[in-house]
């Protein structure tokens, strides 16, 4: 699992972890080194205060002989097959042993005791231990809360340093945050030494500058593209609604200046809908669903051609979305269109519902990676075949659909062609439900 943590978190944890180690480390190290020297120093002694007590008594056997030790040391003297030989001691060689005893006053003790072995002799020193023993646990113990206290210094040392390192950076994260909120946002660098942090937010403010700059040129092209282009389609679709108003116009004619028209209507709905993109905002209005998808149908028909084609609107006539009619108009129009497209012979039926329209076909229908992938820009699905067009439409009625909160999808038929659905939001509909 994958978490994010804080970086002054990570900072305080690094302290803490190189404050615990390292006091750790070296409370080991002195431990072992202590109980190696010291054990090593005292194995030594005793073991050769073992081979002189016995080469004493082996010269001296008599029991009253004087042997001057160097500390204050028992000495023990037994035949190797001596029965009075304590039992714990009978088969231990030659060495330095340690022992844990109690003494005559029943108190436990621990003792180190150096083994010498000859064919005649068997000698024992032992020298007691407890209060060395008892020095090496106090060190330990104090060592211990050594550890602790260190890795506590560590601690508070971390937090202090991580506050002094973070503090610019938290300064500078919330001058970011503050830049989306202001048509000319101040600069960062001027409030910071120059240090990384400092680099930090000279890189920004070009990084800002430069931004700044594309947006507005940006909203200008499109502000621009917007009001260049509607006053020719309007002077389009005027002149040849006039054209159309005239009876004397031949059939054929008539037929290529509605074609016209339309197509200025569409020109000026798609305008309208990348207007809206392009700014992130939401258009206001009302449409009727079933109004728009008669007159998407009859457009949709005088393109067919000689496609044996039938498209039948069906369903509830009195649902109303709040959202612009051109917005709409690009949405649905591009879906039916889709399936008009891929459609050879048969039926396309829109379908409105309470919350969405369904349009379905009888084309050759299409495989569920294409349906996963048909709303990708550029993407023509591996169907496409000769078919015209860059893959462009479906990606523009996803981004309409994520503007306004919507749900598009298109999936296979059970049994022939696909089924394109556009669900609205819940509180962006149907005023003709309660009606």
């Amino acid at each position: 699992m994958h978490y994010r943590r804080r970086l002054r978190s990570r900072i305080i944890v690094s302290f803490l972890l190189l404050g615990f180690g390292l006091t750790a480390m070296f409370a080991f190290a002195t431990v072992v080194l202590r109980n190696r020297l010291e054990g090593s120093l005292v194995d030594s002694w005793l073991q050769s205060e073992a081979t002189n007590f016995l080469q004493f008594k082996r010269a001296n056997p008599e029991p009253g002989a004087p042997f001057q030790f160097s500390r204050q040391i028992e000495a023990f003297v037994y035949r190797p097959d001596g029965a009075k030989i304590p039992f714990g001691w009978r088969d231990l060689p030659r060495g330095v042993h340690e022992l844990r005893e109690y003494d005559s006053s029943g108190q436990l003790r621990e003792y180190k005791l150096a083994v010498q072995r000859a064919p005649d002799l068997v000698t024992y020193m032992r020298y007691d231990y407890t209060q060395e023993a008892l020095t090496q646990r106090q060190m330990l113990y104090t060592l211990i809360g050594a550890v602790f206290l260190f890795t506590g210094l560590a601690w508070i040392i971390g937090l202090w340093s991580s506050s002094r390192v973070i503090s610019p950076l938290t300064d500078l994260a919330r001058r970011v945050e503050g830049l989306s909120s202001r048509e000319n946002p101040d600069k960062l660098a001027p409030h910071f030494p120059r240090d990384e942090v400092g680099e930090l937010a000279s890189a920004l403010d070009d990084y800002a500058a430069r931004m700044t700059s594309l947006v507005k040129r940006d909203r200008e092209f499109n502000a621009d593209v917007s009001h260049e282009l509607r006053t020719p389609l309007a002077v389009i679709r005027g002149a040849a609604e006039l054209l159309l108003a005239n009876p004397e116009i031949p059939d054929k004619t008539r037929q290529r200046l509605a074609r016209i028209e339309r197509a200025a209507v569409q020109c000026t709905d798609l305008t309208t809908a990348l207007l809206l993109l392009s700014r992130n905002e939401r258009g206001s209005g009302s449409t009727n669903l079933y109004k728009l998808c008669a007159a998407l149908a009859e457009a949709n028909r005088a393109q067919l051609g000689s496609k044996p084609i039938i498209i039948n609107v069906v369903g509830r006539d009195d649902v109303v979305v709040n959202a612009p009619e051109a917005v709409l108009s690009v949405a649905l129009g591009n879906l039916l269109g889709n399936a008009c497209k891929y459609t050879s012979e048969g039926e396309v039926r829109m379908i409105i519902e309470g919350d969405r329209v369904n349009i379905e076909d009888t084309g050759h229908g299409l495989s569920v990676e294409d349906a996963a992938r048909l709303f990708e820009r550029g993407y023509r699905g591996s169907s496409a075949g000769g078919t015209s067009g860059g893959g462009i439409g479906l990606s523009i009625v996803r981004r309409l659909c994520d503007l306004y909160g919507w749900t598009v999808s298109i999936a296979p038929r059970p049994e022939r062609g696909a089924v394109a659905t556009l669900v609205f939001d819940s509180m962006a509909e149907r005023t003709g439900a309660a009606g």
